[in-house]
């Protein structure tokens, strides 16, 4: 550690505590320990820094216990997260309630021990809602607890929700709802309202977030200045590339790696972070912010009549319309606000009787299987342009599993993409951010940033086993465990299951896991290719053929991971996965699906899907 961030930590300020001056070998060993870790445990290391000081007697070297006085007041905010929105939600609540001089701790909710829920004073709970109203992985545990019978009374609790979801689903915020009403059923007193926010939940966070720090100042201010931890200051850096701030990473290599004749175009894209100074490690994600394909901005403006180069001014900004629609608008997601504000403006009454809770297998089914374009087409209204853009959502970044471990590639990333391509209604259809990562070239530039996965890690202990399933591009994570397992000379076995639809068309990165085979770094392969056969075999059958010996597996400790589409696979792979638990230990359903829970807690269970 340099002079200049020696003299940063020595000047924190405890005042209850006289001045200690720490020296370069000791702020070189906390350098080394904390350089790695994310905000999120940087926060959690703070606060049990913090605790560990207040337990020990000013000019004593001893830990002693607490003593029976009651702990100061302190915010805790807990988080659930799938896909990391409400992750860097959480963490920016916590990052400005330190710098406030608030007392407060930030914990994933896995992380979170249950038995203090009955001690807690503030707390903020923000929680995602995924598919048909469940929570994320990271927070099964915490919602089964708080709406379980174990739940203590919370009659000296303050609390908020914000609740995370995607309006186009019929339980939307499901979760948030559940949890704010729960908490109030339990004894605790909102100190603020339930938060809802749809996709684009900057609208709806961002007030909200504020008023919870106010409130959260407010109701704190009471606590005693000598036992809140003076605000941590970091030494001035030049800030990283971010979700806000990405950056324009170079494209060294875009390489198609299926056959020719396949129904579908698979790439293996390899971006340059050189001098970004961006990190990752396997099981964190790219995340890239796409332009949507010209040819579609074209097809907009023709359908709806519209001047691509007129200037239209939209929340303070004022830019082309083709511009609104080639970079700022999402033009390939079709969402149920979007069908209801054209239902209004156009009077289409057969598309506003489908937002009736009645018709919402149909509205889904209308969803998926359509682009706006094609309901533009489908519904004709008179839109303006400003109307247009209020009606449409934000474009957003797409995140895909980072394909590559640094500890190989160095300054690299990789990529696997499947591009969206297809034909439908008679016309073309195209994935924005597929397409976008597909046509760039080699020196083209892309917006990216990392997003970490703490829930997708591989073990700490490299002697433990792991089992990959990952059929389709869901196989990307794995490659960059199997560089990591690799290059660290990890002790534990490894077995992959992938499946796609043709062997000979479809098997991806198929020369590297066949040569990991002969050098002994992947110790099992199995292979499901639905489409060879004229019966149809996926992962989660060779599962059920193999039972035996991945229960054996997991029983000996080997940490299980599954990789890929959510509404099918996931959901299959997990029921195979009860039926073999239940088969191989003797258990009942309800037994196996209790056991598999308890891996879920553990981590030793991970599941990156969408």
């Amino acid at each position: 550690m340099d002079v200049q961030k020696e003299d940063a930590v020595n000047a924190v300020a405890a005042p209850e505590f006289p001045a200690v001056t720490l020296d370069a070998a000791r702020i070189s060993q906390l350098a080394a320990l904390v350089d790695e870790l994310t905000p999120a445990e940087l926060y959690r290391v703070a606060a049990w820094c913090a605790a560990r000081a207040e337990q020990i007697p000013v000019g004593s070297t001893q830990a002693k216990a607490v003593g029976a006085a009651e702990p100061a007041p302190q915010l805790t905010i807990v988080y659930g997260s799938q896909t990391g929105n409400a992750k860097r939600l959480a963490e920016q609540l916590a990052g400005r309630s330190t710098d406030s001089g608030l007392p407060v701790r930030l914990l994933r909710a896995d992380a979170y021990p249950q038995r203090e829920l009955a001690r807690e004073s503030h707390l903020v709970v923000v929680i995602s809602t995924q598919g048909e109203g469940e929570p994320p992985d990271d927070a099964r545990g915490l919602v089964e607890f708080i709406t379980g019978k174990r739940a203590p009374k919370l009659p000296a609790l303050q609390f908020a929700v914000l609740g995370l979801g995607d309006s186009s689903y019929p339980l939307f915020c499901a979760i948030g709802r559940q949890l704010d009403a729960r908490l109030a059923e339990l004894g605790g007193q909102r100190f603020v309202p339930l938060g809802e926010a749809d996709v684009d939940f900057e609208t709806v966070t961002t007030p909200w977030l504020d008023t919870t720090l106010a409130r959260a100042s407010e109701v704190l201010k009471t606590a005693s200045p000598a036992l809140r931890p003076a605000p941590l200051h970091a030494v001035s850096t030049r800030t990283l590339p971010s979700r806000e701030q990405p950056f324009a990473a170079t494209v060294l290599g875009n390489q198609r790696i299926v056959a020719r004749d396949s129904e579908r175009d698979v790439r293996h894209l390899e971006l340059s972070l050189e001098g970004s100074g961006l990190h990752y490690r396997p099981g964190d994600a790219l995340g890239v912010w796409p332009r949507n394909p010209p040819t579609l901005v074209t097809q907009w403006l023709e359908v709806l009549k519209l001047d691509a180069a007129s200037e239209v001014s939209h929340q303070g900004r004022t830019l082309a319309l083709s511009q609104w629609l080639g970079a700022e608008r999402e033009l390939t997601r079709l969402n149920r606000p979007l069908v209801k504000a054209l239902a209004e403006a156009g009077g289409h009454t057969d598309l506003l009787a489908l937002l009736r809770p009645e018709n919402s297998a149909a509205l889904a089914t209308l969803l998926t299987d359509n682009q706006p374009i094609d309901l533009l087409r489908r519904y004709p209204t008179n839109w303006d342009a400003e109307a247009l853009l209020a009606a449409l959502r934000p474009l957003t970044p797409r995140l895909y599993s980072i394909a590559s471990s640094p500890k190989l590639v160095g300054d690299e990333v990789h990529l696997t993409v499947a591009v969206v391509d297809y034909q439908a209604h008679g016309s073309a259809h195209w994935g924005a951010a597929s397409s976008f990562l597909a046509d760039a070239d080699e020196d083209a530039r892309i917006p990216v940033f990392i997003e970490s996965n703490e829930r997708f890690r591989l073990p700490a202990d490299p002697a433990r086993d792991i089992i990959m399933i990952g059929p389709g591009t869901g196989v990307a994570p794995f490659r960059a465990f199997m560089q990591e397992r690799e290059e660290t000379a990890a002790s534990g076995r490894n077995w992959l299951f992938f499946g796609n639809r043709h062997f000979a068309r479809d098997f991806l990165y198929q020369t590297e896991w066949q040569d990991a085979l002969k050098r002994g770094a992947l110790d099992r392969l199995d292979l499901a290719f639905s489409r060879d056969e004229s019966h149809k075999t996926y992962v989660q059958d060779r599962l059920r053929e193999h039972g035996a010996e991945v229960y054996a597996w997991l029983k000996g400790g080997a940490h299980l991971y599954v990789c890929g589409d959510s509404s099918h696979m996931a959901k299959d792979v997990h029921a195979a996965l009860g039926a073999l638990v239940a088969e191989h230990g003797q258990l009942s359903a309800d037994a196996a699906r209790a056991w598999l829970d308890e891996l879920l807690q553990q981590g030793r269970y991970a599941r990156d899907v969408y």
